[in-house]
């Protein structure tokens, strides 16, 4: 079966502004809308064009975060995932923990194709999918703007700092999505309903074998500094004058 693994992770909304703890300790979920990843939910969009485009028989999407992903999780569903998969635990994860992780999944799924968003918008690593590719052994195409499937070639448009490149990888493969990839369907109330009765599989993290224990130990959390006010400037006379007075010219 040709079959797609999609990663999703659980992430505070990307509309709520993120406050940080008094005490520093973190930043603030309590009553805080969480949503999936913006770069996951494209990861899915394109999976599911490519199965309308008959390249895949199957989706399924899987996280690896605490029982509150299971939300974000049938809203894959309701957007056509096939089925879901859950690694559970609560503790703090990192992208080595979460490679492994779905390495193990991969392993037991035996994916066509694994596509996972470039990066998460909380952490902003960016790393998660080219570990799972050398720990599959497997190629990556990274920052994908376009992915087309050729029997069991992928030929990926990617997005660098020159440009962009057009790669070709064997399948299986692990692709990265970007922003420019495509834009997300909206997800229908008939199609929540309907999620709900598709399958979704809670494993435990421990039961596959993965140690999350924290390689980095984060000490504080601390809010940017407040921008400062602007100046307005008459001409460009004015504007010199005011950087040579602040040092910057």
């Amino acid at each position: 079966m040709r079959k797609i693994l999609v990663g999703i992770k659980r992430v505070i909304d990307y509309n709520v502004r993120v406050r940080v703890r008094p005490d520093g300790s973190g930043v603030v979920t309590e009553g805080i809308k969480m949503s999936a990843n913006p770069f996951d939910s494209i990861a899915l969009e394109e999976a599911l064009r490519l199965r309308e485009r008959g390249e895949a028989d199957e989706i399924v999407a899987v996280s690896v975060g605490p029982t509150e992903s299971q939300q974000q999780l049938r809203d894959a569903l309701a957007m056509g995932a096939d089925r879901a998969i859950l690694a559970k635990t609560d503790g703090p994860l990192e992208p080595p923990a979460i490679a492994r992780a779905l390495l193990k999944l991969v392993e037991r799924e035996s994916p066509r194709l694994v596509i996972l968003g470039k990066q998460a918008i909380d952490d902003d690593c960016n790393q998660t999918g080219q570990m799972l590719a050398a720990l599959w052994d497997r190629p990556q195409a990274t920052f994908a703007s376009k992915l087309q499937i050729e029997g069991e070639t992928a030929r990926v448009t990617r997005e660098v700092d020159a440009g962009l490149e057009t790669i070709e990888v064997d399948l299986p493969a692990v692709v990265t999505t970007d922003l420019r990839l495509n834009e997300p369907r909206y997800i229908k109330l008939p199609d929540i309903m309907k999620a709900k009765k598709k399958p979704l599989e809670v494993v435990e993290l421990a039961s596959l074998g993965i140690e999350a224990a924290p390689q980095l130990k984060t000490l504080k959390f601390e809010a940017p500094p407040q921008r400062q006010k602007g100046i307005m400037v008459k001409d460009a006379a004015e504007l010199v004058a005011a950087l040579k007075q602040r040092g910057l010219a």
